[in-house]
């Protein structure tokens, strides 16, 4: 068998290493030396194996931080930790007990590893108490599904760079979640945990990289193999391909692999028992095929002109938008909002507007006119454009076009999720280190499909993909049906079916027997495919079962449900990484004494990114940790930019000016200049200006939080109290319920208990002040925020 692979378009140059920001010792540069990731695919399935590096080049002992990413699908399922001939298992735990776990290890020296998620496909790794010189190696296990594409064609996607993301909202008084470059917001409250400060341009290699992927094609032909990076490959027995990773590729940029076959893979449902009892985990694929009958549709287009899109992103963005809007038909009503800090509409357009030639030709003028700039303020189109999609007679359809670098997204999903079970949302993911676990996620609430875009030559390929998704369903109302009783399915919602689009299914079955699916078409008509089961014992579709269900109630817990021990209890018994969870791994010995240096590794320069997309100036800052936090020890040179130590004897060049600002196109309005530091936050045309804040003032349930504390604070004697309650918490009190007021909240648990505090007097009994303190402190306590789950545990 021949198999023909070639690189997809875009793949890195050569680059030369060194230059400004270069940070080095005598025995290397940064704590993270090698990452290697190790796949097995077979059929729809891949089991990777990801080993990470980590060196100590310090005379101290060290604690290292990487916020690195993987694919938002994955399962991870085990951790262990090699050093010093010593092997150590990771054990799941519920979060914070894994961090109390953790930060006793390295407070009595202990060496001692902890991997947490933050989100679907951002993970922080902390590896502690390394000692001078000594190599520490991680490895995480995973099983992946691969992306069904079409009934042909299935992807292989694995990220190897956190981009940084758009941080909107103001910064909050409290404690740090994490060691990253930004402030947490009242909108991303663990932005700091997200955040992993970039590498300047031109840094050498850090990292060395290596990837080595083994395909079975599991009986199907395999034809073609597509790659986003330089490999080769070679054909070993029984008709499988090894695909391997060239030296001198950096973590810049998602590995991808698209695999193509000569034959078009089959319904199946195959079911795997447990190991003990009568339960299993289904895993059911639908090929729907025909034509369907098209229905009048009202489709929204919100596009991302923000300044992360610059360069070929905003172009195939255009040009994605103007193919969508090319197959409208008359009958069909259309809006088209683009949006940076502000959303903009085509001029001379309605809202909903039909698709006629005049008004397509309008649309395409508007998108000709788009230039990136600006910030990511996201969910305000996304609000504008589920608003405008208000007739359910109609197919209602929303189309996200974006890179989806934003760090809000539990506030987007929390306000849109309930809005969206009428409607499809469709997401248009371009980058080459795209947010794919945002835009997978929004997809999922919305019944739809998210289309991954890393080169424009891809484009053409996903833009054919999203139009059979846009077109008319084959059947919707989808419902299971068989012998079997199943629950938990994912995904929760089963959307609709389309020509030539795979759907897949997964969830917990109890009995024998088979099972369907079953729709209505657009003539009214029943639909359904009902595969015969076949068994399996791949214990892979467990795992991947439970990936997804968990990913479904996080998202359900964000929208506002109270899923915290489900998901805890779920991710403990299936052993299945999430955000409520850890992996973390201690050894029993002791390595070394004192605190360890701490450095947080920083991360690549995503492929194609410029210096205004990356806010250089204050990734190199010092930074709330100081620049020792970044990896810095003192300087044997002069210093280099932001407080980051230069190698000895090598002069440090002047900083370099900022580039000037991007005018907008003709007759677009134009972008606020940024605000002085005392105002709101800024929003300019440069990423650095739509990053800046100033500190606002503490909001009531901060303020709740801090009277709280000095009230328990205050001696048990009857005078300390009744003075309190009287000269400091009345007062207080006050202030708060007029601030709740401002803000249109409720004060009424507040403003009951300051009228029951006014009627005290400097005689009142020790019974009455007694009872209201206990009132007090339950009152209280009862309206400040619970410690959210990403801090829990922390020292």
């Amino acid at each position: 068998m021949t198999v023909r692979i070639h690189e997809l378009p875009d793949s890195p140059q050569d680059r030369h290493d060194g230059g400004i920001g270069a940070l080095r010792t005598d025995r290397g540069n940064l704590p993270l030396d090698s990452v290697d990731v190790h796949a097995a695919i077979t059929g729809p399935v891949a089991g990777v194996d990801l080993t990470q590096g980590f060196h100590n080049p310090f005379d101290v002992p060290l604690e290292a931080t990487y916020i690195f990413p993987l694919p938002d699908r994955a399962a991870v399922t085990a951790l262990r930790m090699e050093t010093a001939g010593r092997v150590v298992e990771g054990t799941l735990k519920e979060r914070g007990q894994a961090r109390q776990d953790y930060d006793a290890a390295i407070a009595s020296g202990r060496r001692a590893a902890i991997a947490e998620e933050d989100r679907p496909d951002v993970f922080t790794m902390r590896v502690g108490n390394i000692p001078p010189g000594e190599h520490v190696t991680i490895r995480l296990r995973l099983n992946q599904p691969l992306a069904r594409d079409s009934a042909t064609g299935s992807t292989f996607r694995f990220p190897l760079v956190v981009a940084p993301r758009y941080i909107p909202g103001a910064p909050l008084d409290d404690e740090r979640a994490g060691s990253g470059t930004s402030d947490d917001t009242d909108a991303v409250p663990d932005a700091s945990r997200i955040s992993p400060p970039v590498l300047l341009p031109g840094f050498p290699n850090p990292v060395r990289l290596s990837i080595h992927v083994d395909i079975d094609p599991a009986g199907l032909p395999l034809t073609e193999i597509g790659s986003s990076l330089h490999v080769v490959s070679e054909e070993n027995e029984h008709e499988r391909t090894t695909v391997r990773l060239r030296p001198g590729e950096r973590l810049d940029r998602d590995f991808v692999l698209r695999l193509r076959y000569a034959e078009r893979e089959s319904a199946s449902l195959a079911l795997t028992p447990d190991e003990e009892g009568e339960e299993g985990t289904f895993t059911l694929t639908v090929l729907p095929s025909g034509e369907a009958r098209p229905r009048p549709r009202d489709i929204v287009l919100i596009l991302d002109r923000s300044g992360s899109m610059q360069g070929w992103k905003i172009v195939a963005a255009r040009r994605a938008a103007a193919r969508i809007i090319d197959t409208l038909r008359t009958e069909d009503r259309f809006a088209v909002l683009s949006f940076d800090n502000v959303v903009e509409r085509p001029r001379g357009l309605d809202p909903l507007a039909p698709g006629t030639d005049r008004n397509r030709f309008r649309a395409v003028e508007h998108l000709a006119r788009l230039e990136a700039r600006g910030g990511t303020e996201m969910l305000a189109p996304l609000v504008e454009g589920r608003t405008l999609l208000d007739d359910p007679a109609r197919d209602r359809v929303l189309v996200l076009i974006t890179d989806g670098q934003v760090g809000n997204e539990d506030q987007i999903l929390a306000r849109l999720g309930p809005e969206l079970r009428d409607v499809r949302v469709h997401t248009v993911g371009i980058d080459r280190a795209v947010n794919a676990g945002f835009l997978n996620r929004l997809a999922d609430l919305g019944g739809g499909r998210c289309e991954l875009v890393e080169s424009e030559d891809r484009l053409d390929e996903a833009m054919e993909d999203l139009h059979n998704r846009i077109a008319a369903p084959i059947a919707t109302g989808l419902r299971l049906s068989g012998d079997l009783d199943v629950d938990s399915v994912a995904p929760a919602r089963l959307g609709s079916l389309f020509p030539g689009v795979p759907l897949v299914i997964s969830g917990r079955y109890r009995g024998t027997g088979s099972l369907g699916v079953h729709g209505t078409t657009a003539d009214g008509e029943a639909w359904q495919q009902r595969p015969d089961a076949v068994g399996t014992t791949d214990r892979a579709a467990t795992a991947l079962w439970a990936r997804a269900h968990l990913r479904d109630l996080e998202d359900r817990y964000t929208i506002g449900e109270d899923l915290e021990k489900r998901i805890v209890e779920t991710s403990l018994r299936f052993g299945v990484l999430c955000r409520f969870t850890a992996f973390v791994a201690v050894d029993t010995r002791v390595a070394t004494t004192g605190e360890p240096h701490r450095v947080v590794q920083p991360v690549e320069s995503p492929s194609g990114w410029g210096r205004d997309d990356l806010d250089v100036p204050d990734f190199l800052s010092a930074g709330p940790a100081g620049p020792q936090a970044y990896g810095g020890m003192p300087a044997r040179g002069f210093p280099a930019p932001g407080g980051m130590p230069a190698p000895a004897g090598v002069p440090v060049p002047p900083p370099m000016p900022p580039p000037a600002p991007m005018s907008p196109p003709a007759g677009t309005p134009p972008v606020p200049a940024p605000r002085p530091a005392t105002g709101p936050r800024p929003e300019g045309l440069t990423r650095r200006a739509a990053f800046a804040r100033a500190r606002p003032s503490t909001s009531p349930k901060n303020e709740i939080t801090e009277v709280l504390d000095r009230l328990r604070a205050v001696p048990d004697t009857h005078p300390d109290r009744l003075a309190h309650l009287r000269k400091q918490l009345l007062p207080a009190l006050d202030a708060i319920i007029a601030h709740m007021e401002a803000r249109s909240e409720d004060p009424t648990p507040l403003t009951a208990l300051r009228d029951d505090l006014r009627a005290l007097t400097s005689t009142s009994s020790e019974d009455d002040v007694r009872t209201l303190w206990t009132r007090a402190v339950q009152t209280l306590s009862d309206l400040t925020p619970r410690r959210p789950f990403w801090k829990r545990g922390r020292s």
